[in-house]
């Protein structure tokens, strides 16, 4: 799990274990099944498959992040030089790079969701411009994910 200080707010590693099991109903969008393997998660994501093609049997990375820079989140204040900036995609132009340099694939969206299960198990719900994502486990792995809160997903092969 993410540290206290980092602005990531729930990493693990998928396996993948189906993809399109309803079959393909877009040309470059797909719907992978994945489990993890640290924390028992399970994971629905639809992906652009076109621009980062996944298999069944892989494994990726997954990070949420309440924002790209690599540390704290920082001060809400938008008169500090430091902060005014951080949540944009591109170098700033002190040369300072965020967590996109690490992974392959990044999508932008919004918690809208959160679904009570039974005892400790609860699901996530959140959409990256019509790209939906459900991921379901234990409450004490999803503590930091907020609903309403905008969120960063991140993956790599």
């Amino acid at each position: 799990m993410a540290s206290l200080t980092s602005s990531i707010v729930f990493d693990d590693i998928f396996s993948i274990q189906m993809i399109n099991p309803e079959g393909k109903k877009f040309d470059r969008v797909s719907r992978l099944h994945a489990k993890s393997k640290n924390y028992g998660m399970e994971l629905t994501l639809d992906y652009n498959s076109e621009i980062f093609p996944l298999n069944v049997g892989q494994d990726v990375a997954l990070a949420l992040a309440s924002s790209l820079t690599r540390g704290p989140a920082g001060s809400q204040d938008p008169t500090d030089e430091d902060d005014r900036y951080r949540d944009v995609w591109r170098p700033d132009s002190k040369g300072r790079r965020g967590l996109e340099d690490d992974y392959g694939y990044v999508m932008y969206g919004r918690v809208y969701r959160f679904d009570p299960g039974t005892g400790e198990v609860v699901t996530a719900y959140a959409s990256f411009g019509g790209l939906l994502m459900s991921l379901t486990g234990s409450f004490r792995h999803m503590t930091n994910i907020v609903l309403g809160d905008p969120v960063f997903l991140l993956m790599r092969k």
